[in-house]
């Protein structure tokens, strides 16, 4: 059996405009981009793309809760 909690956080609007800087995403579409084109990523770009991708749709999701929540309040 598991439990729950609900967990209430306050979250600044600013966060709705948080995104990947420029270059940051800038490479991440060159690692997808060459991984599309059938090229082996490395290890290590194969870690630094996961790792961009989480990074990316975290921030994309914490923009969608912060929107939702304004227009709830």
């Amino acid at each position: 059996m598991s439990d729950s909690i609900l967990v209430q956080l306050e979250i600044p609007t600013e966060i709705a405009k948080f995104k990947l800087p420029v270059g940051v995403n800038q490479r991440l579409q060159d690692l997808l981009d060459r991984q599309d084109q059938g090229d082996e990523l490395s290890p290590a770009e194969r870690l630094e793309a996961e790792g961009l991708v989480t990074l990316s749709e975290f921030l994309s999701l914490l923009q969608l809760h912060t929107k939702r929540a304004a227009r709830e309040a």
